[in-house]
């Protein structure tokens, strides 16, 4: 049986948590305010879900998904995700983040930042643009006419092929962005955020991405 670790149990990482559960998945899930505040969570999840602080998920994880406030990605620890998958749905939003500079000018993108951040591991980014509710709600069968996309981006082609089987057993099919650099094509304010799309026109929609400086 897979693990599923998850670094963050806010919106996105519950209901990732209760995508890969009913997948067959044993999930280990950490917030930044000790395990003992997640019991109601946990509860909720059922059985094959624990709490953890964000080192043990990160070590028990096959793979592992960030899903933190940008601000805090320089606090997920290193180590324990180090030789694995780790899936980034982490999206900048300047108001909560504060200013960075080299995501403002269009330098570095959110997850090549935190794949910097994590040297030893694969960073795929997946899961960003697509509200929490729909996670568990969206999916259809592989074939279903329809049947909604997602996006994820890496350096890795390994990483990108496990978010890719993920995205398939929760009933998403896949555009892989290609690498790290590209990944902006499906952040904040561009065509392909947060809506709900077909392969196809996720692709469309990518294409027609403009990397622009943020508001100021």
């Amino acid at each position: 049986m897979t693990t599923l670790g998850i670094i963050g149990a806010g919106h996105i990482g519950s209901q990732v948590a209760r995508a890969a559960l009913a997948n067959g998945y044993e999930v280990v899930i950490a917030n930044s305010r000790g395990p003992e505040t997640l019991s109601d969570l946990i509860d909720d999840l059922g059985p094959g879900a624990r709490a953890a602080t964000a080192a043990e998920a990160g070590a028990a994880g096959d793979m592992v998904v960030v899903t933190v406030p940008f601000k805090a990605y320089a606090s997920v620890p290193v180590e324990p995700l180090a030789g694995k998958v780790v899936i980034d749905t982490n999206n900048y939003y300047w108001e909560r983040d504060g200013r960075v500079p080299a995501l403002d000018e269009g330098r570095a993108t959110v997850s090549g930042l935190l794949q910097a951040h994590l040297p030893e591991s694969r960073v795929a980014k997946g899961f960003n643009h697509i509200t929490a509710k729909d996670i568990t709600t969206d999916g259809a069968p592989a074939g279903t006419p329809g049947r909604r996309a997602l996006a994820t981006s890496s350096d890795f082609e390994d990483a990108a092929a496990a978010v890719e089987h993920l995205y398939d057993q929760f009933g998403f099919d896949t555009v892989n962005v290609g690498p790290l650099a590209e990944s902006w094509r499906v952040e904040r304010d561009q065509p392909a955020y947060v809506v709900p799309q077909t392969r196809e026109e996720l692709v469309a929609n990518l294409a027609r991405a403009e990397r622009r400086a943020a508001a100021a």
